[in-house]
């Protein structure tokens, strides 16, 4: 966060010829459709990154071909967002992508406080 190596991001770039894979929002939810964890930001950040690389390996790819993400968490409480980043920085560990971490007012599952968007480039043939 401030006075970091992430305070302004390098541009990432798909090698050529890569298939991108747009996922528009992991979230927390339950097999039965259930938010998991309410109140629990990092539950819910954790149950996140577990439903990205679910959808990520459906479509050929895992976290290290991911080339851009986006962190939507509901708060205005900056210890909030700070809390939910530390699990999905951990989660990509040394692959170290573009990411926006948002603020936001609410999300679309009740008691939701997590969401995460992501952009992956795979090389390949598409599916």
């Amino acid at each position: 966060m401030g006075g970091s190596k992430h305070d302004v991001r390098r541009p990432t770039h798909a090698p050529a010829g890569s298939r991108l894979i747009f996922l528009a929002g992991a979230c927390p939810l339950k097999d039965d459709g259930s938010t998991t964890a309410p109140g629990d930001y990092a539950a819910q950040a954790a149950r996140c990154v577990e439903t990205l690389r679910g959808a990520l390996a459906a479509s050929g790819a895992a976290l290290t071909d991911v080339i851009s993400t986006r962190v939507l968490v509901a708060s205005t409480r900056q210890a909030d967002l700070v809390t939910a980043w530390n699990v999905v920085e951990g989660a990509f560990g040394s692959h170290d992508v573009p990411s926006t971490l948002l603020g936001v007012t609410v999300l679309g599952y009740d008691d939701q406080l997590v969401e995460i968007e992501a952009i992956a480039a795979v090389q390949g043939d598409c599916r």
